[in-house]
């Protein structure tokens, strides 16, 4: 789908890259079931983002994801209009500017589409924008945050932030909605190496057809901000696991 090679059909990494170098290593590591990110909000502009952007989807075969950087919903316009010049594999973006993005970047990105945790199981909040998250939440029942998903052009759900196993139980309902709804899914922050299995197969389990887990800053050296490439080849270990 969309050309994002999904191992046995049903689960890519998305990783964060500091150097083209990091990130053909994290390609190598993964046998390319990986999109390495980079992040809009790491450039002063559009243009020079574009600029560095096009160099590593020349060396990775375009295995990149547009990020907003950290769910920053400042950056969602930032990231529209780069997609739409390099139109990368895959694309982060806040729930509220999804259509836009999509008519920008075309059909053939992978596009998300961010919600978050509401403490209510069986709703998100999908008032991720950057003037809809200083209001009052606006909180749907899942089912219907994966229809209004759709008709924006998205692929998956990006559900941010996770907090690891904090939000379990809204996570499971999450994932089995995603299943019974046909839709993908990418369960976002603070995901690491101690529970990124089981996350995984909550996801696995429900019957999730696609699944793109984000883990960033726990794999992260703090002293050269590459990506700890040991820990993309345990990650890729335990998909080789458990994916059925």
């Amino acid at each position: 789908m969309n050309g994002i090679n999904f191992y046995e059909g049903r689960v890519c990494l998305n990783c964060l890259t500091n150097s083209i170098e990091n990130a053909k290593a994290i390609i190598e590591a993964t046998q390319t079931h990986v999109v390495v990110g980079i992040l809009s909000s790491n450039y002063p502009d559009i243009e020079s983002a574009v600029k560095d952007m096009k160099k590593y989807q020349e060396a990775v075969d375009n295995n990149i994801s547009v990020g907003l950087g950290a769910g920053n919903p400042n950056q969602w316009k930032a990231v529209a209009e780069i997609s739409g010049q390099i139109k990368p594999k895959h694309i982060n973006q806040t729930f509220t500017a999804g259509g836009y993005t999509r008519a920008k970047a075309g059909d053939e990105p992978f596009m998300n589409s961010m919600v978050s945790p509401c403490g209510k199981v069986g709703y998100v909040k999908i008032s991720t924008g950057p003037f809809s998250k200083e209001q009052n939440p606006a909180i749907v029942p899942v089912e219907t945050a994966i229809a209004m998903a759709k008709e924006l052009g998205a692929n998956s759900l990006k559900y941010f932030p996770m907090g690891g196993l904090k939000t379990i139980e809204e996570f499971k309902a999450v994932a089995n909605a995603c299943a019974e709804n046909e839709f993908n899914l990418e369960p976002t922050g603070g995901i690491d190496l101690d529970n990124f299995k089981e996350i995984l197969s909550i996801a696995l389990n429900a019957g999730v057809k696609k699944i793109i887990p984000h883990v960033y800053s726990s794999i992260i050296d703090k002293e050269t901000g590459a990506t700890r490439i040991e820990d993309i080849k345990v990650l890729y270990k335990i998909i080789q696991e458990i994916v059925q």
